[in-house]
């Protein structure tokens, strides 16, 4: 079984968008080919399911996966910045889901921070979580520790 972290594709910065809430904040031109380019690779994985935080550039880089599998994104505040317990419990849960995982640039490091204490998942010299990225999280069916983590960058599936 397979769990993806995803991070949200690029959305620009906090200061240039000039908005009062920053969970407002949409993709821009290229953070929507980059959620674009997503499907094809987490299709092809094999997910299924379709969870992302409540900000709006999760749930834009969220939503082609979710048209294309014909399924119903589950948008959650577990996944939204801030405090990463309830991020760490719903991949828990969501171990054996083949599920997609839509999430920000805190979150995702904390919760692979977690699998590497808990789980002795081994991330690699110097694991990264950069926008647009995928992790391709693998769990023991038997166990239900999770096993493998694999870091995907932009860059491998043709983006910046």
């Amino acid at each position: 079984m397979a769990l993806f972290l995803v991070r949200h594709a690029q959305a620009g910065s906090r200061a240039e968008a000039n908005l009062p809430d920053d969970t407002l904040r949409p993709l821009t031109g290229e953070g929507r080919h980059q959620a674009a380019a997503l499907v094809g690779i987490l299709a092809d994985f094999g997910a299924r399911a379709v969870y992302t935080s409540t900000y709006k550039r999760c749930i834009e880089t969220a939503a082609p996966l979710a048209a294309y599998l014909g399924t119903a994104m589950i948008i959650t505040d577990d996944l939204a910045e801030g405090p990463a317990d309830a991020a760490i419990a719903l991949v828990r849960a969501r171990a054996d889901d083949d599920a997609a995982l839509f999430s920000h640039g805190d979150i995702i490091p904390a919760v692979l921070e977690h699998l590497v204490n808990t789980d002795g998942v081994d991330l690699g010299p110097s694991p990264k979580c950069q926008k647009g990225s995928i992790w391709f999280l693998e769990t023991d069916a038997r166990t239900g520790r999770f096993t493998t983590a694999t870091y995907v960058p932009a860059q491998r599936f043709g983006l910046r």
